[in-house]
């Protein structure tokens, strides 16, 4: 189980025997390596995959990414959505219509994660034959521009930034 707080250091605590662990979300890296850097932020598949139907799905509500068609638990979904906030990559408001609904956004920070995800759609195409028609005729058409697709893609995703 775990709880994120700001603490100057790390704590652990015992409860009913069982430890929790109080981290906290920025500076809870497990070495100075970039790599490990980034897959402590997002290394697990469900954040990749929230981050994906953020940026290729159009999705921005608790509801939609709940009906994805990896079927994610909503516990592990909340749990994600928390702690891509606490490391800003997405940013969280509210629906103006519906005060009651969250809307999450991708913030630069996590705009700035998309030529690492356009790579993983290419080497996936590349390597495995069960990719979706349409991811396969995304990863086609980045391929005879990448670097066009990826700056005009941001651009894209930087522009329903600035509505929301």
């Amino acid at each position: 189980m775990y709880f994120y707080f700001r603490f100057e250091s790390k704590t652990n605590i015992t409860f009913d025997s069982k430890v929790i662990y109080f981290a906290f979300m920025e500076e809870n890296f497990r070495s100075t390596c970039p790599i490990s850097s980034v897959l402590d932020i997002v290394g697990d598949k469900w954040s990749l995959l929230i981050i994906r139907d953020m940026m290729f799905g159009e999705k921005s509500t608790f509801g939609e990414f709940a009906s994805s068609q990896e079927h994610i638990a909503t516990s592990i979904l909340a749990d994600r959505l928390y702690r891509l906030e606490c490391n800003s990559i997405i940013s969280k408001g509210k629906l103006p219509d519906d005060k009651k609904k969250n809307i999450y956004t991708l913030t630069n920070k996590g705009i700035d994660l998309l030529p690492m995800v356009i790579e993983m759609i290419l080497w996936s195409d590349k390597n495995h034959d069960h990719i979706a028609f349409g991811m396969k005729d995304l990863a086609e058409k980045i391929s005879k521009n990448k670097n066009n697709f990826v700056k005009n893609y941001a651009i894209r995703l930087k522009k329903r930034l600035l509505q929301d």
